[in-house]
């Protein structure tokens, strides 16, 4: 009995420890997933499954990494590029960054507006600014009460998510044998290829492994090598574990919703018309699920993306600008976008290119780091790891350039 409760005592003090990883995860079901996703299920069925699969098992090691790197060395990846940079590389990285931290924000803005859109018929405009307003009371939060409670409301909002997107299935189920079918690797002429490189090019987000180093470290603190940080490096796996299992559900259940719902056909190229298209096949019950999921998607990715943005900034330049004033100075880009009357499809689109330019300049500092006896001491990658790592980084850069090439020589 004694042993029963201690068991349950430590599976309770180890749940409490959870979280930081479940606020990355907002970044793999982001506004830009929803449309590569949808567009995948509806053009291709069933094809494309493993891609979804494949991408989330290298995102959870990547997110892994970057907390074992907060927690082994106190600091930020930001922060351990700024120590080893000279200061024009610097100054160049930090560019780069911001750049995709404004493309982040723009995507998940613009996927907010066009869910009010939906909800409501509110003009995009109005729609993006009050994603803005709201995103703002959630930094506020931050700002004020801390990691925990901003870590609670971004895990409900990642609960609306889930049931957002997972209603359909519920509503209507796939088929198993297709969905299985699914996971044998395979593609179906160059525009699959090209929705696959999407698909994975929108899950590995820049922002979200420059945060987790942080998140990770904020909340956990530097534990001294011994027990203390073996059982933190246990649980952040755990973490890291269940948050990529949720996020990895939800964009199965986008294409899968898709597949079995619309598949085949060529003319649900937007969000808006799979919302449409749900609605009438489906019903509108199935339609309000999913624009919440998307409005909730957009509010939580938003609210992560100004919260990377500060973390950047602060690592690199030993510059720090409030939350709530960030959040205003790169809420201006999305605005003028949507009142410009460009597609919001098409921004979501081009948001993703522009971050996969961000990609290697995350990606391989974290490997090479988290590789490097002298700075990570006892808890330096395995060298299955840190080949893997390295497999991974190789492949997540050359399907980022393969993407934007193909974007750019399809514009051509």
């Amino acid at each position: 009995m004694v042993t029963a409760r201690s068991a349950s005592q430590r599976a309770r003090s180890a749940s409490i420890l959870l979280g930081p990883a479940f606020v990355a995860a907002i970044a793999y079901v982001d506004p830009g997933n929803v449309a590569s996703n949808v567009s995948a299920g509806a053009q291709f069925g069933y094809l494309l499954v493993w891609v979804i699969v494949l991408a989330n098992v290298m995102a959870a090691q990547v997110q892994f990494l970057s907390a074992k790197l907060g927690l082994v060395t106190g600091r930020t990846l930001p922060q351990v590029v700024r120590e080893r940079a000279a200061r024009p590389v610097r100054l160049a990285y930090w560019a780069q960054a911001e750049l995709c931290a404004m493309a982040t924000d723009l995507a998940e803005v613009v996927g907010g507006a066009i869910a009010l859109n939906l909800l409501f018929g509110l003009p995009l405009v109005l729609g993006g600014i009050i994603t803005g307003a709201v995103s703002m009371v959630l930094l506020a939060v931050q700002s004020r009460g801390g990691q925990k409670p901003f870590e609670r409301v971004i895990i409900g909002l990642l609960a609306v998510i889930s049931v957002g997107f997972l209603a359909s299935l519920v509503i209507s189920p796939p088929s198993v044998s297709d969905t299985v079918g699914g996971l044998l690797p395979r593609f179906d002429g160059a525009q699959s290829v090209l929705l696959a490189v999407s698909m994975i090019g929108a899950t590995v987000m820049p922002h979200a492994i420059y945060l987790h180093s942080g998140l990770a470290r904020d909340r956990h603190g530097v534990p001294e090598p011994g027990p203390v940080r073996a059982r933190l490096l246990r649980i952040t796996k755990w973490d890291v574990g269940l948050a990529m299992i949720i996020a990895g559900a939800v964009n199965l259940a986008m294409l899968l919703m898709a597949a079995h719902t619309f598949g085949g056909r060529d003319d649900v190229d937007t969000i808006e018309a799979a919302h449409a298209a749900v609605r009438d096949t489906l019903g509108p019950t199935a339609a309000l699920l999913l624009a919440v999921g998307l409005l909730a998607s957009g509010l939580a990715s938003t609210s992560v993306g100004a919260y990377a943005g500060a973390m950047i900034m602060e690592g690199l330049l030993r510059r720090r600008i409030p939350l709530l004033v960030r959040r205003l100075v790169t809420l201006v880009p999305a605005i003028v976008i949507l009142g410009a009357g460009f597609d919001p499809t098409r921004a979501l689109i081009v948001s993703q290119v522009v971050l996969s330019f961000g990609i290697p300049f995350a990606l391989i500092p974290l490997v090479r780091f988290t590789s490097d006896r002298t700075l990570m001491g006892a808890e330096v990658n395995h060298r299955w790891t840190t080949a893997s790592a390295r497999v991974i980084a190789a492949v997540i850069t050359g399907l980022n350039a393969l993407l934007i090439y193909l974007t750019f020589a399809g514009r051509g």
